[in-house]
């Protein structure tokens, strides 16, 4: 199989390459040239497998250029209980009314991105020895909050790769700060933005694509690569847990196989809900991908109305890594379902940079609408769904898995629809512990709270142990606390490599 740009359907090129690559050197995203098929027989003989047994079936068919030994070693490396606290590596839950939720945290940073960050590394390297490659790798990353944590603890001390991190200063959580200005490792940097995650994302694209900052690097003996959702060696994992819970799902009784669910999934960057879409065209029964937004509704319009458009406010939330604006893998999608037409992406694309809006056309927008719905709460929504959902159920969400609960109930009673639903649950709720505590006990918290009286309060509330990546946090001293404007980014990265500008 090879793969694509979303810009230049004549580009043809290995997934090593475009994993090693992160992203094309014309702005496009790397994608693959056919969807490949599963069968139900197929899923069927996944039933007793492992975790890392059910992902190697899923990259052979991805990643044809990679041997099966290749692939273990990845796998096997990647999902053991030496990084995940379950030996399911993604923990389903039974059932609430007529859904059940995914929790996709339970890696060393608590929140979904482990769950393609652990594997990323070994994918990456595998890569670069496949394309004879020995420059030492930068990875540039920008975040909204978990992508950057996830990254870091993947990446650090990985021989022959340097990462730096950008996230907006005011724009994450104070736990995931914590998370990444503590960050360990010798090849790692974080640097704070200001400005919200577009201006991080915009920035770190520009870089990747600036020939003259591309050739300093190769003097200098290194190159860029991506651990942001433009990378297909993020995407193609995300792809393994909707394939791995739908089979869990059937194992455990839950459904039978060949029966059709729902997917929910929170999301800003359109990364984890294109995974499911994948699953979904590969043969796994799913019917509707319901998107679920916070108040930046950038996704929901779009799929209601066919106009992408940023000009809008932009709101700092409860749900920080659902704040944005410009959702990257959209692209991809639309380049699906334009059947390959790069010059479309081109111009619709262009015009999100130079005016901030694109309109589809009705043909696009029918297709869009044949496999998704979208809906959106605000943070006074997210938190009463996170009371209510405790007091029904007695289970903890956190605020992003609230948004989707929220849009997921909205949906029901809209529709009537009581297909079985799965839920992404992205991040545990000890990252967004003030958020959570607010929500459950009807209460504002004075801002000066001790971070970690409010874990150990919710932890008496909630009954859920406290990871122990998070509690060890506590002790840690910071590393990295610089902010800087995003017009300095690319002079910061080339003075933190040592690379003199010119």
């Amino acid at each position: 199989m090879y793969y694509q740009s979303t810009r230049d359907s004549n580009l043809q090129v290995t997934s090593a390459v475009a994993i090693a690559q992160g992203i094309s050197a014309d702005g496009g995203l790397f994608i693959p040239s056919e969807i490949p098929q599963i069968s139900m027989d197929e899923l069927k003989a996944l039933a007793n497998k492992s975790y890392a047994e059910r992902a190697n079936m899923v990259f052979g068919k991805f990643l044809t250029d990679f041997t099966p030994e290749e692939i273990a070693y990845c796998t096997s490396n990647a999902y053991s209980t030496k990084n995940f606290d379950t030996e399911q590596i993604a923990e389903l839950t039974g059932a609430f009314d007529h859904a059940q939720i995914l929790e996709l945290w339970h890696g060393p940073t608590c929140a979904f991105k482990d769950m393609a960050l652990q594997i990323l590394p070994y994918l990456l390297t595998t890569s670069l020895k496949k394309n004879g490659e020995d420059k030492k790798v930068v990875i540039l990353v920008a975040t909204s909050g978990d992508t950057g944590k996830a990254a870091l603890e993947g990446f650090k001390d990985v021989p022959g790769t340097e990462i730096m991190v950008f996230y907006p200063d005011q724009g994450v959580s104070s736990m995931q700060k914590r998370q990444m200005a503590t960050q360990e490792g010798s090849n790692v940097t974080v640097c704070a933005l200001e400005g919200n995650f577009d201006d991080c994302q915009n920035g770190v694209k520009k870089i990747f694509t600036d020939q003259t900052v591309k050739n300093k690097l190769a003097d200098a003996g290194k190159m860029f690569s991506s651990a942001n959702s433009i990378n297909w060696g993020r995407l193609a994992p995300q792809i393994v847990y909707y394939v791995s819970a739908y089979v869990e799902m059937a194992k455990r009784g839950d459904i039978q196989f060949g029966d059709v669910i729902n997917v929910v999934v929170p999301t800003g960057n359109f990364g984890n809900i294109l995974a499911a879409y994948y699953a979904k065209n590969m043969g796994v029964p799913i019917g509707k991908l319901i998107c679920a937004s916070n108040i930046n509704k950038v996704l929901t319009d779009f799929i209601d109305t066919g106009v992408y458009d940023r000009n809008r406010d932009f709101y700092a939330t409860c749900s920080p890594s659902m704040d944005i604006l410009i959702s990257s893998n959209l692209e991809r999608l639309l380049y699906i379902l334009t059947d390959g037409d790069d010059v479309q992406i081109r111009e619709w694309f262009g015009k999100l940079s130079t005016e901030g809006r694109y309109e589809v056309s009705d043909a696009v927008k029918e297709k869009l609408q044949r496999d998704f719905v979208a809906g959106f709460c605000d943070d006074a929504d997210t938190k009463k769904t996170i009371h209510d959902f405790k007091e029904k159920f007695d289970y903890t969400c956190d605020t992003h898995t609230a948004v989707a609960v929220k849009v997921y109930q909205d949906y029901v009673a809209k529709t009537g629809d009581t297909t079985r639903t799965l839920i992404a649950s992205t991040a545990s709720p000890y990252k967004f512990s003030a958020s959570v505590l607010e929500a459950i006990e009807n209460q504002n918290f004075d801002a000066n709270t001790d971070e970690y009286a409010q874990v150990a309060h919710l932890a008496e509330i909630s009954g859920l142990p406290i990871p122990q990546s998070l509690a060890e946090l506590q002790g840690k001293a910071v590393r990295f606390s610089e902010v800087i404007r995003k017009d300095d980014m690319e002079s910061y990265v080339l003075h933190q490599l040592g690379i003199a500008e010119s």
